[in-house]
């Protein structure tokens, strides 16, 4: 025994390296605060997009250690000054969200405190938070209270875990998988296929809907290819639409698309993950109807800032959702008294469950609504701005967006596409802010996104300043 007790002991003292104690602390905090803070001051005159080789031997993990300073140092060479500048302003190509820093410190909370999120058992005030947030989510999309909710990691998850549902609502399984039909639209996110396959449904019979003018879903069209798959003796069971979409930021005619589906008795459900939280500005009109959705999917790390790893679902058919996640094992038998759909875990592909809900739910608390709502205007305001700018200098512009999505081009003539392409070369190789480029109808664009709470209008007159540059490069080029 008294070998043993030495042994721990020598293993002790090793392992107490881990156990910082409050000086030591508080050293760490100040570096890394520091850190934040100049990061956060310099964001405003920073490059958004940088074009610079990754040394990656830097970032290999080997047995000597190193101090705080160095390995602050290896992360704004090898990560803040590579790639994508995500918590800037500049950010204007994918959809980009910012990262407000109150949410960064709940986060800080969150990983001291290591509550767990997944049972009500194990740490019932975590658990409460989350749906607190859950049933605020609710109230902002007029769902029914009785509807069930999870804060997951993304869009990704989100839509999974509302297909699987859907899925499991209308038994669309084994040979019932070929003949089962789901409607959506050619700009529906690309997440929802990959779900399709995760969750066993890869050969599902899948209808594109053609789209107006605006890149909207066509209801006419929707309800004349149900009833013709109706007749074919096929089984329709799914409608996705969409609010907000990715390459044109479209709101489809959500409630159009809810009387039909309800109609045929399919399950309708919305994608919401970037644009949902427009829904409190003054495009409220665009989402009529997204209270009559039998799931829904929105991200706060889009609409409402917070840093990425925060999507929402919510499903108003708790027995489908509980079908589809439920399982039990002995070792947790003493949070089986937990009221089911109260525990996230229960709802979720997830079992560990990341205290998620912290990082929106200290915002709201100590900003209240109004900043985010306003900054969401702002982000509306400057999209028109930013078309208006582009059009002065010559450039074609999309239709009118739904909401802060839009893209453009340089009608060059000849070859646009590779003209355009070009010119996407120059932006990114100047880099001051960061634009994308899609394709429309195979015609070469240029997109702008702006969502970030820190895009402002000195942000949008040095994209347009970038622009012009880069354009004049390219007609040298081309003659």
């Amino acid at each position: 025994m008294k070998n043993l007790l030495e042994k721990i002991r020598e293993q002790e003292v090793i392992a107490n390296r881990l156990e910082v104690n409050l000086e030591e602390r508080a050293g760490l905090a100040g570096k890394v605060s520091d850190f934040a803070n100049r990061y956060i001051e310099e964001l405003p005159e920073a490059r958004s997009f940088i074009t610079k080789e990754l040394n990656t031997d830097r970032l290999k993990i080997k047995s000597k250690t190193k101090s705080i300073e160095e390995i602050l140092q290896i992360f704004r060479d090898e990560v803040t000054e590579t790639g994508i500048r995500a918590a800037s302003g500049g950010h204007v190509g994918y959809i980009p969200g910012g990262g407000i820093y109150t949410s960064a410190l709940a986060d800080f909370l969150a990983a001291v405190s290591n509550e767990y999120a997944g049972v009500a058992y194990a740490s019932p005030g975590a658990v409460a938070i989350e749906n607190e947030v859950i049933n605020w989510l609710k109230g902002i999309f007029s769902f029914p209270a009785s509807a069930v909710g999870n804060l997951a990691s993304g869009g990704s998850i989100s839509n999974l875990i509302a297909l699987a549902a859907a899925r499991d609502k209308h038994g669309v399984k084994n040979a019932e998988i070929p003949r089962s039909v789901v409607y959506m639209s050619t700009h529906t996110h690309h997440c929802i296929g990959k779900a399709f396959r995760i969750i066993g449904m890869e050969d599902v019979i899948i209808r594109k809907i053609k789209l107006d003018e605006h890149y909207r879903m066509t209801p006419a069209d929707l309800e004349q290819q149900i009833t013709a798959d109706l007749a074919a003796g096929l089984k329709p069971f799914l409608v996705i639409a969409s609010a907000g979409t990715t390459d044109v930021g479209a709101v489809d005619p959500l409630d159009e698309i809810a009387e039909i589906a309800h109609k045929h008795r399919l399950w309708f459900h919305v994608d919401a993950a970037y644009g949902g939280f427009f829904i409190l500005t003054s495009r409220k009109h665009l989402f009529k109807g997204i209270e009559k959705a039998d799931s829904l999917v929105v991200d706060p790390h889009k609409g409402l800032f917070i840093p990425y790893g925060l999507g929402a679902v919510l499903v108003k058919d708790t027995r489908a959702v509980l079908h589809s996640n439920l399982y039990t094992a002995n070792y947790m038998q003493d949070a089986l008294s937990d009221d089911l759909v109260e525990n996230p875990a229960n709802v979720s592909p997830e079992l560990t469950k990341h205290f998620r809900g912290l990082r929106l739910w200290l915002p709201l608390q100590l900003h209240g609504i109004e900043p985010f709502i306003a900054s969401l205007e702002e982000k509306l305001l400057l999209t028109e701005y930013f078309r208006k700018r582009l059009e002065e200098l010559g450039f074609r512009t999309g239709p009118e967006p739904d909401l802060s999505v839009s893209y453009f081009w340089y009608p060059s003539g000849g070859d646009e596409n590779s003209f355009n392409k070009k010119l996407m070369d120059y932006i990114h190789e100047d880099g001051s802010v960061f634009l994308s480029s899609t394709l429309i109808e195979g015609r070469f664009v240029i997109r702008m996104a702006i969502l970030s709470f820190r895009t402002k209008i000195a942000t949008i007159d040095k994209a347009v300043t970038m622009v012009k540059n880069s354009l004049e490069k390219t007609k040298k080029e081309f003659g």
